[in-house]
């Protein structure tokens, strides 16, 4: 493999790590600011409003989590395999 080609392969993967790593930012935005504490006594559409806001959250902090951990174990398999065919 050439060096150009390892060089464009490790971006792209710490691209997917850095863009999971905001999702997970975006995510705790929409559960800690947008959806808040929940209201004491609260209107039907108050209710719905941050239901959606706190599921937005949930599923951005769960997508960006799932990026980053493929993300670093693709990238950590990648060091390995290219270390082992350089000491060939």
């Amino acid at each position: 493999m050439t060096e150009k080609a390892r060089y464009s392969l490790r971006w792209i993967i710490n691209s997917v790590i850095l863009a999971g790593v905001i999702l997970c930012f975006m995510g705790s935005y929409y559960s800690i600011i947008k959806a808040g504490i929940p209201y004491q006594d609260p209107t039907l559409e108050l209710q719905i409003q941050y239901a959606v806001n706190m599921r937005i959250g949930i599923v951005l902090q769960g997508n960006g989590t799932v990026m980053v951990i493929c993300g670093g174990i693709i990238r950590l398999l990648l060091g390995l395999i290219l270390k082992k065919h350089q000491e060939k």
